[in-house]
Parts: C-alpha cells; sequence; structure tokens
C-alpha cells in the first residue's frame, strides 16, 4: 500500500518537473501547425512519458534494488 501511494507521489512530482522543464521549448520554432492546441497536447504527452521514465529510473535505482525497502 505505501509502496503504491510512493510511486504515485513520485510521478506526479517528476510530471511536474517534467512539464516545466519542457515548457521551456519553443515549440512554435519547429512546430508549424495552426491550431496552438495539438502543440499544448504535444507538451502534455512529451511531460507525461518524460516523468513515467524518470520515476520509473528513479524508482529503479532505489526501492527496486533494495536501498528504500526494509530496514534489518
Amino acid at each position: 500500500m505505501t509502496y503504491a501511494i510512493l510511486k504515485y507521489i513520485l510521478f506526479i512530482v517528476c510530471f511536474g518537473l517534467s512539464f516545466y522543464a519542457v515548457s521551456s521549448i519553443q515549440f512554435d520554432k519547429f512546430c508549424s501547425v495552426k491550431q496552438p492546441r495539438k502543440v499544448v497536447v504535444l507538451l502534455f504527452l512529451l511531460a507525461l512519458v518524460l516523468a513515467y521514465l524518470a520515476s520509473q529510473a528513479i524508482l529503479d535505482l532505489t526501492i527496486y534494488n533494495g536501498f528504500g525497502g526494509s530496514y534489518v
């Protein structure tokens, strides 16, 4: 139960950070679209994928390897 909560909190934090980072990229320079909603959807999807990869990498490096599991 606590692992699932930790996983969701880490994903939300990574999503916020990745959305902040991806929003600094100027997509209008290399995306010539007339509808800005498509660029926002692209920004959201890129942030989602980046957040998933970052949270899985953090979990692989810590929890899955036993660094944060049980204290013996």
